[in-house]
């Protein structure tokens, strides 16, 4: 396999949180909404062109990202997708949403209403992952 790289959109909007088997986690800099993205390190673009073991280690990161978002805000729904229309390179996006946030119901997609986190709080949220992927399923 080729050096990964990450698509130069998603350096741009998101902060990097953390590297688990070979999949990066980053963090949609946007506070108005729990966010986050994993990116594989793999060439394919689409999820089921995966090898098994790839794919049941990304839906196990997943599992754990979408309890971390649960346990870390308080949210009503969880939606998870993989659509990679603009960006090709393979990401999952995990996004907490609440019924008050600012694009509820619709999505959250190219909306320009932002705030950015601050540097602790990403730190702190970066802590906060860290130590909920150390604990069991």
């Amino acid at each position: 396999m080729t050096a990964f790289t990450l698509d130069q959109r998603l350096a741009a909007d998101c902060h990097e949180l953390t590297v688990v088997e070979d999949t990066h986690i980053l963090l949609m800099n946007n506070r108005l909404i729990p966010w986050l993205i994993l990116v594989p390190h793999t060439p394919e673009i689409e999820l089921h062109r995966l090898n098994a073991d790839t794919f049941a280690a990304l839906m196990t990161l997943q599992h754990q990202c979408a309890r971390f978002i649960e346990s870390q805000f308080s949210i009503d729904k969880i939606n998870i997708g993989a659509i990679g229309n603009i960006v090709s390179q393979l990401h999952v996006h995990i996004i907490g949403r609440r019924k008050t946030d600012p694009y509820w119901p619709g999505v959250v997609w190219g909306n320009p209403t932002r705030e950015p986190y601050t540097p602790e709080q990403v730190t702190q949220l970066q802590t906060a992952l860290q130590d909920h992927l150390q604990r069991p399923l």
